[in-house]
């Protein structure tokens, strides 16, 4: 069974809602960098990219994470997609779900190598089921799930984005 949670109308006002507030605590950063999980989150990162510089004079540095599921413990199970120097930035780590925090926190180590300004992280929908200590920054909807349950976020078809609960 599925049932809709948030409509394109609904995802696009999270979204922008959160840009705001990516905007409100680090509007005196001259840039900052949005570093998407591939896919879903990178997707999310697309779209606060082009919120933020519509609403802010921040200068936005995209960077795509690939996150080999299987192999997150290994070396290169995270890897940034850019050659790109992240030392004294701030950085937002973006995700499209938050549920038990173990890819973030890998993805996280990997950022960490840097000696980041700050580290923030965003997220469409937070499921409230971290077993590793992570919270999400940014919160576009939080929800509680059980463990069955799947959410499924659709962010790439324009005009029929959709976040769906699965039982």
């Amino acid at each position: 069974m599925e049932t809709s949670i948030l409509n394109t109308d609904q995802i696009e006002k999270k979204i922008t809602r959160i840009a705001y507030e990516i905007y409100e605590d680090n509007s005196t950063e001259k840039e900052v960098v949005l570093a998407g999980t591939y896919p879903g989150g990178f997707e999310l990162a697309q779209k606060l990219e082009q919120i933020l510089k519509k609403i802010s004079p921040l200068k936005i540095i995209l960077t795509k994470v690939d996150v080999d599921k299987k192999s997150l413990a290994k070396e290169g199970g995270v890897k940034l997609d850019k050659k790109i120097n992240l030392s004294g930035k701030t950085v937002i780590l973006v995700d499209d779900v938050l549920n038990t925090g173990q890819m973030l926190s890998y993805c996280m180590k990997t950022i960490l190598q840097f000696p980041v300004k700050s580290l923030r992280i965003a997220v469409l929908v937070d499921r409230n089921h971290t077993i590793f200590p992570i919270k999400s920054d940014y919160t576009g909807l939080s929800i509680s799930t059980t463990l069955q349950e799947h959410i499924k976020v659709n962010l790439k078809t324009k005009g029929k984005e959709s976040v769906i609960l699965k039982d």
